[in-house]
């Protein structure tokens, strides 16, 4: 009996613990250098959404490589995060292409536009040309002396601005390609060199974007305006000429700001491309899947009532069919309920349609165990055993066959996950996740929660005189 008081002191801290985190307001965890909120992350077939399939934007015959695929998704992850997406899902498919999820988005051709924008800026040496000549180069393709996977510039240089530019910039690119015609201009500078870039407000309530140089960008940015103050200096982005500021004074302290009427948005659009620099490899859009607000939300309330349902069903047969132990199965299923629920949140796992259905499949592996485990102990009973010992001894001979079906059940797991990962079927990710998670929370419940829960309800009853408690 110590034992199972032990045992019961332990499931309790944990049915504490898991309580706590599920609870809708949780103040997670803050201290000891410990920073953790706890919340339910919903994917986007349930509060809506889009979902897009990216592709490296290269010619057949060119090998794609696998590093500077990595690199490209790390830089879209990077950018859907500052975006503000909540709970974005950034993951590779294949080879050559980019699974992005977006939940929440409310205007995901903006989105799309900024995250497989190359990023390449540029500063280009525009001093022989007029301010008119100039002007009627914004927003257009300009053909420069730097492509990329080139090597940085010999002047490598970066904005610190107290330039003025001369025309709005405006913030959506989407091509890499330069021009076929037209003069060449050289790039002083690419925004490697930049270290820190975010968005400023201006004292007219206007908004800049704000940047900070590397010493070596600095010591290129000073030596290339101190000998080209008054003339213009082209600020390109994936070759598009997006502002044209002149260069009023020598900028010695690496820090500046590029102006142009932005609006909130085209300036942080903006900054997020510069902050998280320029993917090695351009891409397009293949395919991209919109999912309404309303239609997220119908989902995620038919999934509740049938989450209900399904574990309503279960305890109700468990209590009339095992009796007295099934009500004990019925707790501690409910305690394997909150501690998966509460792995969930802590994790955390971003929770879809399929994902939900693989918890739902997973309350029916936990009970299976019950089933087997209440059977054996059934069947010792009608031997005339104790009801210590076929508690014991149900449980001993049940466990083989729980072990080995759960394990197979997490080896397939395993193999779909690793399907999803590889090809971007994040359906059967999400699938496969919960149902892992739920299978080796079901292992415990039944070698620990159930068995301790039986011992502390049934080893002072006598069955003798309370068999029909028992269904046998």
């Amino acid at each position: 009996m110590s034992r199972t008081y032990r045992l019961l002191i332990l499931i309790a801290l944990i049915l504490l613990f898991a309580i706590y985190i599920n609870l809708p307001e949780s103040p997670g965890i803050h201290f000891a250098g410990i920073n953790r909120d706890f919340n339910t992350r919903l994917g986007l077939d349930l509060v809506g959404g889009v979902q897009a399939l990216l592709e490296a934007d290269v010619p057949a015959s060119q090998t794609i490589d696998p590093n500077d695929m990595s690199v490209a998704v790390q830089i879209v992850d990077n950018r859907v995060n500052a975006l503000g997406v909540s709970e974005a899902v950034v993951q590779p498919a294949g080879s050559n292409r980019i699974v992005v999820e977006l939940p929440g988005e409310t205007d995901p051709a903006q989105a799309l536009a900024t995250i497989k924008q190359t990023g390449l800026l540029e500063f280009v040496d525009m001093s022989a040309l007029s301010d008119q000549q100039a002007a009627s180069l914004m927003h257009t393709k300009i053909n420069t002396d730097w492509v990329p996977g080139g090597s940085q510039p010999s002047q490598n240089f970066t904005p610190d601005i107290s330039i003025t530019p001369t025309a709005v910039p405006t913030s959506t690119i989407t091509s890499t390609i330069p021009i076929q015609s037209g003069p060449t201009f050289h790039t002083v500078m690419t925004g490697t060199d930049l270290k820190n870039v975010g968005v400023q407000t201006t004292q007219g309530g206007g908004y800049v974007v704000g940047f900070e140089l590397t010493a070596e960008g600095t010591q290129i940015f000073k030596e290339f305006t101190s000998s080209h103050i008054g003339q213009i200096l082209g600020i390109v982005l994936d070759k598009e000429v997006i502002s044209i500021p002149s260069i009023n004074t020598a900028i010695n302290e690496g820090k500046g700001v590029i102006e142009g009427r932005f609006t909130a948005d085209e300036a942080n659009i903006l900054a997020v491309q510069l902050k998280y620099g320029s993917l090695p490899i351009p891409l397009k859009v293949v395919t991209s899947e919109t999912v309404g607000p309303t239609l997220g939300q119908d989902s995620l309330s038919k999934s509740l009532v049938a989450g209900f349902i399904g574990m309503s069903v279960v305890i109700l047969f468990m209590a009339l069919y095992y009796r007295l132990p099934g009500i004990i199965a019925d707790l501690a299923l409910v305690c394997y309920a909150l501690i998966t629920y509460a792995l969930f949140r802590s994790i955390p796992v971003t929770l879809t349609l399929p994902g939900i259905a693989g918890f739902v499949l997973s309350v029916g592996v936990a009970v299976d165990a019950n089933v087997l485990i209440f059977e054996r102990i059934k069947e010792e009973l009608r031997t005339g055993r104790s009801l210590r010992q076929a508690i014991d001894l149900g449980w001993n001979r049940a466990w083989p066959s729980i072990r080995d079906s759960n394990f197979s059940t997490l080896i397939t797991c395993v193999i779909l996950f690793w399907f999803g990962n590889t090809f971007g079927a994040s359906i059967v990710k999400g699938f496969s996740l919960t149902l892992a998670i739920g299978v080796m929370v079901s292992m415990f419940t039944a070698i620990i929660v159930t068995r301790t829960f039986l011992h502390l309800v049934l080893d002072n009853i006598n069955f003798t005189r309370h068999s029909r408690w028992f269904g046998v």
